[in-house]
C-alpha cells in the first residue's frame, strides 16, 4: 500500500533521557575562532558558505562537550567543521574519487607537519592544520584513539559511495553495521578525553566498548529521525533507517516511525543497565572513567538538542518543530550532483 503521509510526526525520543542540555561557555568566543579559521580555506560557494553558518557545527561542539577547556573545545569545533566538508566534498563523489580523497585526509593526518601537494584537494590541508593544533593538547592515548576511530570512519565513507553507485539499500543490521562508522561518532567521542589517560584495558574494556556502542545508536537513530525530511526530499535516503526499515518489512513512514521510536527505547535502557556493569579500577582510573561516560551519557542529548537548534534540518522552524514534533513533509527537489568541490551544493532548509 502506497504511504500517503503528509506530516513526519516525530516521535518524542529523548523525553525520559536522564541527562540534560548543558552548553560550554566558551561557546561564542570558540565558535569565531574556529569559523574564521575554516573560512580561510574557501571550501564552498557564497550560497554553500551560508548553508554552512546556518548549521552552526560549534554549537554542536560546545553541547557535545560542556565542560571542556576552551583549547579542547576549539579540537571539538575544528572536527565538527572537518566532519562537514569531508561529508559534503564526498556526497557527490563515486567510488574511486572517494578513495582518493579519504587517502589523502589518512595520510594528512598521519603526517600534520609535512607540507601538502600543490594542487592538492582542500580536504588534505584542513585535515593537516586541525591535526596539528589539536595534538599540542591532546593526550597520547587520545591521541590514538582519534587515529584508529577516524580512520575507521574515512573507510565507511568510501564504502556508502560504493552504496550510491549501486543504488544499494542495506537490511537493517548491514545499515547499522556501517553507520556505526560512518556518522563520525567514536572520533566525535574522542574531545571527551582529550585531557584524560584511559588505559587500554579501560577503553577497550567489553562494557566500555558496549555502552560506546549504544551511545552511537541512539545518535544515529535520533540524526536519522532529524535528517529524515531533508534526505528523501534530495532523493538522498537510502543511508537513513527510516528508508532501511520501510524497505525491509514493508511498512509505511508512519510503521517505520513506530519502530524506530521502540528501538530507540530499547537501547536507551541497555544503555542504562550496562552502566551497573563498569568494573573499577581504582579512584584515581575510575574518576577519568566516570568523566567519559559523563560526556557518553551526554552525547544523545546535545545532538538532539543541536538537531532542532541549528539550521540543518528544520531550518527557522526547528524549535516550533522541536514543541509541535509535526514536521510538514517537503517536496521532491532536483539536486545537482555534477558539481563537485568548491563548487559542490550544500542543500540549505529555509
Amino acid at each position: 500500500m502506497p504511504d500517503t503521509t503528509k506530516i513526519l510526526r516525530l516521535p518524542e525520543t529523548m523525553a525520559s533521557w536522564p541527562w540534560l542540555r548543558m552548553i560550554n561557555p566558551h561557546y561564542e568566543e570558540v565558535k569565531t575562532e574556529s569559523n574564521s579559521w575554516f573560512k580561510t580555506f574557501k571550501a564552498f560557494t557564497s550560497e554553500s558558505q551560508r548553508a554552512f553558518d546556518k548549521c552552526d557545527f560549534c554549537r554542536l561542539a560546545a553541547l557535545a562537550y560542556p565542560w571542556s577547556s576552551k583549547e579542547h573545545l576549539r579540537t571539538g569545533c575544528d572536527l565538527m567543521n572537518l566532519f562537514f566538508v569531508i561529508d559534503e566534498y564526498t556526497d557527490v563523489e563515486d567510488v574511486a574519487t572517494c578513495r582518493q580523497m579519504v587517502d589523502i585526509v589518512i595520510d594528512a593526518l598521519n603526517n600534520p607537519y609535512k607540507p601538502r601537494p600543490e594542487g592538492e584537494i582542500l580536504l588534505g590541508e584542513v585535515a593537516r592544520q586541525f591535526w596539528a593544533l589539536a595534538i599540542k593538547t591532546a593526550s597520547l592515548s587520545s591521541q590514538r584513539h582519534f587515529s584508529e576511530s577516524f580512520t575507521a570512519y574515512l573507510e565507511s565513507v568510501v564504502a556508502q559511495a560504493a552504496d550510491r553507485a549501486s543504488d544499494t539499500i542495506r537490511d537493517i543490521d548491514g545499515y547499522f553495521a556501517n553507520r556505526r562508522e560512518n556518522i563520525g561518532a567514536r572520533p566525535s567521542y574522542v574531545p571527551l578525553e582529550l585531557g584524560l589517560d584511559l588505559p587500554d584495558e579501560v577503553f577497550y574494556h567489553p562494557v566500555i566498548i558496549e555502552l560506546s556502542g549504544y551511545i552511537t545508536d541512539l545518535i544515529i537513530l535520533d540524526n536519522d529521525l532529524a535528517s529524515y525530511n531533508k534526505e528523501q526530499a534530495h532523493r538522498d535516503d537510502r543511508h537513513n533507517i527510516l528508508t532501511v526499515v520501510m524497505h525491509q518489512y514493508g511498512y509505511v513512514l508512519d510503521k517505520a516511525l513506530e519502530w524506530l521510536a521502540n528501538y530507540h527505547t530499547e537501547v536507551e535502557t541497555k544503555f542504562l543497565d550496562g552502566l551497573k556493569r563498569v568494573p573499577s579500577w581504582g579512584a584515581e582510573i575510575d574518576k577519568q572513567l566516570d568523566q567519559y561516560l559523563l560526556g557518553l551519557a551526554n552525547w544523545p542529548r546535545c545532538n538532539d538538542c543541536w538537531n532542532f537548534e541549528s539550521g540543518r534540518y528544520f531550518g527557522i522552524m526547528g524549535l516550533e518543530f522541536q514543541r509541535t514534533r509535526m514536521v510538514p513533509l517537503l517536496p521532491k527537489v532536483v539536486h545537482n550532483r555534477i558539481l563537485r568541490r568548491e563548487e559542490v551544493v550544500v542543500p540549505l532548509v529555509e
